[in-house]
């Protein structure tokens, strides 16, 4: 016996959303981005019927800004300029009030990303002491400085968030993965809530 119409069209219709909610989300998600970027340069501004101030550079200033910090990035990589940025990172990390504030942003984006990214040794860390393991990445192999003798740092990411927890645990309830799952696949494993392939080498 065929299922009834109404059934079929549902079933059409969500088979259209699972289709179609990944490129929207994406879309919106690079539209959000560039037009948040865009509007922190105020090159040409309008007044709305409410009398506000508006920015509607087009793209413009997201292409100044983008351009801006490629600049710098390629400026700091000469050993001149880059003795320059470091003094210049040196004053931030001592002025009083203010290296808290960068000191803590600057090492979340390193962590991140860079020669001095973090995140780059994905393990599966026993937290309870049971047969439960998680996907996390080992971030400091030693915590003396604790008081804590054979303990290692694991960060842990929650699923659908950038947000994690820090563990403090015993080296032997760590198992490396770094010689055969990527960094990024762990990565990407742990967000998704573990629907994500890990690719074999």
């Amino acid at each position: 016996m065929a299922p009834p119409l109404y059934k079929k069209l549902i079933q059409y219709f969500l088979q259209g959303l699972l289709v179609m909610a990944p490129f929207v989300i994406t879309a919106y998600a690079i539209f959000w981005v560039v037009t948040s970027i865009d509007e922190l340069l105020p090159i040409f501004t309008f007044t709305d019927e409410g009398g506000r101030v508006k920015v509607r550079n087009f793209g413009l200033g997201f292409i100044l800004i983008i351009g801006f910090i490629t600049l710098v990035g390629y400026l700091s990589a000469f050993f001149i300029q880059s003795r320059i940025f470091n003094l210049f990172d040196h004053w931030l990390e001592k002025a009083p009030g203010i290296k808290f504030i960068y000191t803590t942003v600057k090492e979340f984006f390193e962590a991140f990303a860079g020669e001095k990214k973090k995140f780059n040794k994905p393990v599966l860390a026993n937290i309870d002491d049971n047969d439960v393991w998680r996907v996390g990445f080992l971030t400091r192999e030693q915590m003396d400085d604790f008081g804590l003798e054979e303990y290692v740092a694991v960060y842990i990411p929650m699923s659908y968030s950038i947000a994690g927890n820090v563990y403090l645990i015993p080296s032997h309830r760590i198992k490396k993965l770094d010689s055969h799952v990527t960094p990024s696949e762990a990565m990407k494993f742990a967000i998704s809530g573990g629907v994500t392939k890990v690719e074999d080498e």
